[in-house]
């Protein structure tokens, strides 16, 4: 079980969202060292076409950047293509990696993959139930277990700020604001950020790299044109 499952949203809203999280073995550096195993884990994730990487202690592939003034953040021409080569050049030491996947074939091409090369890592596939059985059946594997998220109790699916909840949960140590998420929306409806700009502006504070900012543009896209 990962902090991945507290991602708020019905099952269909993660039909483009996959997280396959690969953990060493607590103590893994008296048995063998597994940072070798664990890059090449991003490497190969790289073959597939992630919309992210992240490392839980240095982030994800698209990070916070020096600036003078606060409201530079939220400049149109700031850069927001991920940097993927950062994160696996940025690597310190045995933690959590993972790979975000928008694609179902291509989550399930990887899954496969990671199985056959046999580093030796716990390898975690957080989505739906659905979604994480099937990326395991493409692998040839049987589920080992499952972590089921039971929700957030008396909050309905259809709670107003729904959307910024969705947003806000995408990443699993709470770095990203509630209120943020909803002036990022407000920006998109006021037409002052485009819904990729404004993604890549919140993934920024995802201090482990789980965001995915293909959920997340889809997402404010949907609150834009929401009634609440």
């Amino acid at each position: 079980m990962t902090n991945t499952l507290h991602r708020f949203g019905t099952a269909d809203s993660f039909v483009d969202d996959y997280i396959v999280i690969a953990i060493p073995a607590k103590g893994a550096q008296g048995t063998g060292d597994p940072m070798p195993g664990l890059k090449r884990f991003l490497q190969i994730a790289l073959e597939y076409d992630p919309v992210n990487i992240g490392d839980a202690i240095n982030g994800g592939a698209t990070r916070p950047t020096r600036h003078h003034k606060m409201l530079e953040h939220f400049f149109a021409d700031r850069p927001s293509k991920p940097d993927f080569q950062a994160v696996i050049d940025g690597m310190t030491k045995p933690t959590t990696y993972s790979a975000i996947f928008d694609d179902r074939t291509k989550a399930e091409a990887f899954v496969s993959r990671i199985a056959a090369e046999d580093f030796g890592l716990s390898i975690n596939v957080s989505s739906s139930v659905v979604n994480g059985h099937e990326c395991c059946k493409a692998a040839g594997l049987k589920r080992h277990s499952i972590g089921y998220s039971l929700g957030f109790e008396g909050i309905p699916d259809n709670v107003p700020n729904r959307h910024a909840l969705m947003l806000s949960t995408m990443c699993g140590h709470g770095m990203i604001s509630l209120s943020f998420a909803k002036k990022m929306i407000d920006y998109v409806k006021e037409n002052r950020m485009k819904p990729d700009k404004a993604a890549a502006s919140l993934g920024r504070f995802c201090s482990c790299g789980i965001f995915n900012p293909t959920r997340a543009k889809r997402i404010i896209e949907e609150a834009r044109t929401s009634s609440n």
